[in-house]
């Protein structure tokens, strides 16, 4: 293959919508990433650590001969994880919804011009 092809299928590859939107979606998931992470960190571990009488899970390790277990920061991970999944699961419902209402709008409009013209 000629380099200056690949480089020109390259570039078509990279100007299409798909690959900026994608784009776009890393650069905010990696921004509402640091958010989430946020609130688990600063705002609800806290919580259910004074809940569960004041454990700090990233505290949490075990000592296997040299070696440190940080088992506490697999639970925070996980914890991380779950709230995130929650936030996009709730975001997509409500964006289904949204798309929801918007088809059932048009079927509306729709008849409402079909009603009218019959007549």
């Amino acid at each position: 293959m000629k380099p200056n092809k690949t480089i020109s299928e390259f570039k078509e590859f990279i100007a299409k919508g798909n690959v900026m939107d994608m784009a776009v979606g890393v650069i905010i998931g990696g921004a509402f990433g640091k958010i989430v992470t946020s609130l688990v960190n600063d705002i609800l571990m806290p919580i259910v650590g004074i809940l569960i009488g004041g454990l700090d899970f990233t505290g949490l390790k075990i000592e296997v001969g040299t070696a440190t277990i940080t088992y506490g920061n697999f639970i925070q991970n996980v914890v991380d994880f779950l709230i995130v999944a929650a936030c996009i699961f709730a975001m997509l419902k409500f964006l289904a919804h949204l798309k929801r209402q918007q088809m059932i709008n048009l079927i509306r409009k729709s008849l409402k011009k079909k009603i009218l013209l019959s007549y």
